[in-house]
């Protein structure tokens, strides 16, 4: 089913065989950058994101018809630099990424606490803005900014 202009997506993927696809602090730092050139310039608005050691999560809103085209951009873009980086070859991610169209306002909010509590669910934090390679600092300070 092809994704429809307008609407919230889910996407993700993870590295090919659950190996690790951040290998240090500057991938995710790269991976970002990536990320704004290649989805964020173009097609999607970023609801909410979650880079993880071994895959990632974005809660997207597609403002054009090209994220497939500019997911496969920025993953082979990000494997080249990581094979390159780390003297590897082949493939770093498990496929294609996949996509969920969201629908439901409930579900955008069950999505967004997901995305951001996954981090602690896996147990490299112990609350959610510890982790710096998600987007929940940015929620945290808007929240705080509604408060005042």
């Amino acid at each position: 089913m092809p994704l429809e202009v307008g609407n919230f997506y889910h996407t993700y993927n993870r590295g090919n065989n659950r190996q690790l696809i951040f290998f240090e602090r500057d991938n995710y730092i790269y991976f970002l950058q990536l990320v704004r050139r290649y989805l964020i310039a173009n097609s999607v608005d970023i609801v909410a994101y979650c880079l993880m050691p071994n895959h990632y999560h974005f809660l997207v809103y597609l403002r054009d018809e090209t994220l497939s085209d500019a997911m496969k951009l920025l993953s082979l873009a990000y494997t080249k630099a990581i094979n390159k980086r780390f003297n590897r070859s082949g493939v770093l991610f498990q496929g294609l990424f996949q996509s969920i169209h969201v629908t439901e306002t409930d579900y955008l909010i069950h999505l967004s606490r997901y995305i951001h509590l996954n981090p602690v669910k896996a147990k490299l934090v112990q609350q959610p803005e510890e982790w710096e390679f998600s987007s929940y600092s940015e929620y945290a300070q808007i929240a705080i900014g509604y408060a005042t």
